[in-house]
């Protein structure tokens, strides 16, 4: 493994030799158990709530600084209004991902994907954003009809 590489904390050896006598095997065992716990600490946390964020265990670094990644999801019935996201702190955010499905049925026959992010839509497409309030939806001519569908976002914590 190259040694310029930033993960390597995240993986464990996959061998260990653990020695005899007690006191260096109490202390084998510490070592083994905080380099398991900083492997699993650094691995994608896969919790999708859908009251409240969940942090995801992504860390972004920006300006030297640590910050982790929160997650939560909105389940949603009606494309006809904006849908409050109850994100606090709004403007010192940095949203890192935004997507999400609907289907034209209540049974779920077919599913379709929202394109992120934009303020107009495509012909045959829906899409959204999100301002400091509200998720915002948008049809293009001709998309899909929508009966339910969940939404995906992802943001920085406050630094």
């Amino acid at each position: 493994m190259s040694a310029n590489v930033v993960n390597q904390v995240a993986f464990l050896r996959t061998s260990r030799e653990f020695p005899e006598e007690p006191v260096q095997l109490v202390t084998e065992i510490n070592k083994s158990y905080i380099d398991v716990a900083n492997a699993v600490n650094n691995r994608t946390i896969s919790i999708y709530p859908a009251n409240r964020p969940a942090i995801t265990g992504n860390n972004f670094f920006i300006k030297n600084q640590r910050r982790q990644s929160l997650r939560q999801i909105y389940y949603i019935t009606s494309v006809a209004a904006p849908l409050a996201h109850g994100i606090r702190f709004f403007p010192n955010i940095i949203f890192t991902m935004m997507y999400g499905q609907f289907s034209d049925s209540a049974m779920g026959d077919n599913w379709y994907g929202f394109l992120p992010g934009g303020s107009t839509a495509l012909a045959g497409q829906r899409t959204f954003w999100v301002d400091n309030t509200n998720i915002n939806f948008l049809a293009g001519a001709g998309a899909e009809t929508f009966v339910q569908g969940i939404i995906i976002l992802e943001w920085l914590s406050s630094p």
